[in-house]
């Protein structure tokens, strides 16, 4: 997946006179901070070059895997699309950026972020889209009061910054704005999966119905050390190559996920949990089930069209029974 042209040409401009020493060093400090899952009361993104390292390495990254939450999201509803949006810890409006891609009619975006130079990068690139946007300064655990409720809440990649004890109160003022959907999407590691796993039982609690990835609201079925994660493969551009030494013009990201509404779904379809494995006329697929239960199956040609769809689905993918 690729950023959107008008989203990498003002990345660009934004990063000209940035000197490639200068982003390669603050692009290895945001990776070790976002690898160690720092929390020293600083953000991440709280200087204008880490910022900057940021629109650089991860950007692409983290749109590419909220992008892909958000498709997971409309395929399990297709017929609902959202007119207004609530980001909390923006950033520099990647979720923005995906989910104009994701539906063009959306008609205004409210973000929240704390880090000043985070905020202004932000407020740059969104003047590229035809969207109104406003912008709030705020913390995600402190200030969120008085923010009107959105059909679309989001909350990409922001809960690994924040101390547990404040995950409970957060997941519930989220979801009191949610008029309809809250989204959550987290580094794919096991600790991003445990993340998620809590916003889940505390949103099912609440009376919220699951609608991705999980095709039910049973009890997780995956075991530590497994995990439930999902993977995109994101485009390098040449500044992004040149800022992490990397000579491979693409990267895989990994990332967790959830999805949930204030409206039933119908939970009729299986989620591939892993890359399948391909032979000649078969193909073994590790499943999320309806029921509740996960595992692998083989599917063969003897399947017919059931076959068909399992040589077609990917990692991440909705699979019919």
């Amino acid at each position: 997946m690729q950023l959107p042209p008008p989203l990498r040409t003002a990345v660009d401009a934004l990063l000209e006179q940035t000197p490639v020493s200068a982003l390669k060093q603050a692009a290895r400090t945001l990776s070790d901070r976002y690898r160690a899952e720092v929390r020293d009361g600083r953000l991440h993104m709280s200087e204008e070059l880490a910022v900057k390292a940021y629109l650089a390495t991860r950007l692409p990254a983290t749109y590419t895997a909220v992008r892909a939450s958000l498709e997971a999201l409309a395929e399990a509803r297709p017929d609902w699309s959202p007119r207004t949006l609530l980001d909390v810890g923006a950033g520099p409006g990647t979720v923005l950026w995906a989910a104009a891609d994701a539906w063009p009619e959306l008609a205004e975006a409210t973000l929240v972020e704390a880090s000043e130079p985070a905020r202004r990068a932000g407020q740059h690139l969104a003047a590229q889209l035809s969207l109104p946007s406003h912008w709030k300064d705020g913390d995600a655990t402190r200030d969120l009061a008085g923010l009107a409720p959105a059909d679309l809440v989001t909350c990409a990649y922001v809960l690994d910054e924040l101390e547990p004890a404040a995950l409970s109160a957060l997941v519930d003022r989220l979801w009191a704005l949610a008029a309809d959907t809250l989204l959550f999407v987290e580094p794919g590691t096991p600790a991003g999966w445990r993340r998620i796993l809590a916003c889940r039982a505390r949103l099912i609690e609440a009376g919220a119905h699951v609608m991705a990835p999980c095709p039910h609201a049973a009890p997780c079925p995956l075991v530590e050390p497994d995990w439930c994660h999902f993977s995109r493969r994101v485009a390098r551009s040449r500044l992004h190559r040149l800022a992490k030494d990397a000579d491979v013009p693409w990267e895989d990201e990994k990332f967790a996920y959830l999805a949930v509404s204030r409206h039933p779904v119908p939970q009729s379809a299986m989620r591939v949990l892993a890359p399948p494995r391909a032979g000649s006329g078969k193909v073994e697929l590790k499943l999320c089930r309806p029921d509740g239960s996960a595992g692998t199956r083989l599917f063969t040609k003897r399947d017919g069209e059931v076959f068909k769809q399992a040589k077609r689905a990917g990692w991440g993918d909705p699979l019919s029974q």
